[in-house]
């Protein structure tokens, strides 16, 4: 055979007349074209698993596709295994069991004013805590626990699922302290009842860390400082003794202070701030 001449497999490597090279099969270059299977769970919109496992912070990209091909993640209580899949921020991802957050985690805390609903819009025309911050982040951020409509102070706002749900729950609850207006003074009686612990709410005590009377103030103002979580809870100890709280403001939570926080105004937390928190 010459050395010019084509044999039966050269067609795959070489040229033919023409000078135009012909692909090679063996590099996946089939000439057939299989139609690629959609998997039932695929979404054709938002962003691939493996890079929402890594913003979350658990890995690599790398990593988490070895993690999704061991079935470790969840989206919306199904495993899923595919390699490309594709999830939406709203979809509930999880790796062994513990629900992911893409987003980095955002902490910020205000000063709240009176005259702000801090869960819905429950009158209309009613203003709500997210219109204050709404500058602060574009992170889907929550507060954590409540403050009443006219109350004023300290709120707590997060994405971080993990730190809202320890903070919400905590075995021993958060440090708070209160300055608070009554509609009358606070008799000597009714002081040291709420000081001793001789305070009844629906039929549990309450326990408070300390009372104290405002420093050349009425008696109408108090301080106190407790570490129950249960809504309402200032207003009830009072009224249960026959008082109304005119003005209440939350000036200290979980150790943060509105130290050089104007009233309406919000700041992000410090990592320390954020490790100390972590710790309660």
């Amino acid at each position: 055979m010459s050395r010019g001449s084509n044999d039966s497999g050269s067609k795959y490597s070489g040229r033919q007349g023409g000078g135009k090279r012909r692909k090679s099969y063996a590099r996946g270059n089939s000439p057939i074209k299989k139609k690629m299977e959609k998997s039932p769970l695929s979404n054709e919109d938002g962003i691939r698993l493996n890079k929402f496992i890594a913003n979350s912070g658990v890995c690599s990209r790398r990593e988490a596709d070895m993690y999704i091909a061991a079935g470790n993640v969840t989206v919306n209580g199904q495993t899923v295994t595919e390699m490309g899949y594709r999830v939406k921020l709203t979809d509930d991802v999880r790796f062994d069991n513990r629900r992911l957050n893409p987003e980095k985690p955002e902490y910020i805390l205000l000063n709240k004013p009176a005259g702000f609903f801090v869960t819905g819009n429950p009158e209309k025309g009613g203003r709500t805590v997210m219109e204050l911050i709404s500058k602060a982040t574009s992170a889907r951020v929550s507060p954590i626990g409540k403050l009443d409509n006219q109350a004023k102070g300290l709120l707590l706002f997060t994405n971080d699922g993990t730190l809202a749900k320890k903070l919400a729950k905590p075995k021993n609850g958060i440090r708070q302290i209160y300055q608070i207006t009554l509609d009358k003074n606070l008799s000597s009686e009714d002081f040291e009842k709420i000081k001793t612990g001789g305070v009844f709410i629906e039929g549990s005590k309450v326990s408070v860390t300390a009372i104290s009377f405002i420093e050349d103030r009425p008696h109408t103002e108090v301080g106190l400082e407790l570490n129950s979580i249960k809504e309402h809870i200032v207003t009830k100890i009072f009224k249960s003794l026959g008082y109304n709280v005119e003005s209440l403001d939350r000036v200290v939570f979980g150790g943060l202070t509105k130290k050089d926080l104007p009233r309406g105004r919000f700041r992000n937390l410090t990592q320390q701030e954020v490790i100390n928190l972590g710790m309660l």
